[in-house]
């Protein structure tokens, strides 16, 4: 299991994220491709909330296909074209992660790989 790390004499996280994550020795490491808002029909979502439910759903299934769950996320990285945009994707994060705190960098972006989209977001695994 990782261990979280959020150490007094840093300033605490600005949102739901840990400052740092130990990854134990011998686990398995899993690094998924940045997950855009498009389903599985390759629909794109017509606003930022609904692409990141399916960025989310994305993310679970890669997940799943390696034996792997949302809690075994240790690092995310979200991008978003707009803060217009970060109410709706931190809300579907906050209630798909359940209190899940793994480490997060986030960055507003000019452009993402197609016209429409509005948010991506990567991850690495790890479990043990």
């Amino acid at each position: 299991m990782s261990k979280s790390h959020t150490p007094p004499g840093v300033a605490p996280p600005a949102a739901l994220y840990a400052h740092g994550i130990e990854v134990p020795p011998g686990a398995r490491w899993l690094f998924v491709s940045g997950q855009v808002g498009v389903d599985p029909n390759g629909r794109t979502g017509a606003d930022a909330r609904e692409q990141a439910e399916f960025v989310w759903r994305n993310i679970t299934t890669v997940l799943k296909s390696a034996g792997m769950a949302l809690t075994d996320i240790v690092k995310l990285t979200t991008y978003v074209t707009a803060a217009e945009h970060l109410a709706a994707v931190r809300e579907v994060r906050e209630r798909v992660l359940a209190g899940h705190l793994p480490t997060s960098t986030l960055l507003i972006v000019a452009g993402l790989a197609r016209p429409g989209l509005l948010v991506e977001i990567e991850v690495y695994a790890a479990k043990a």
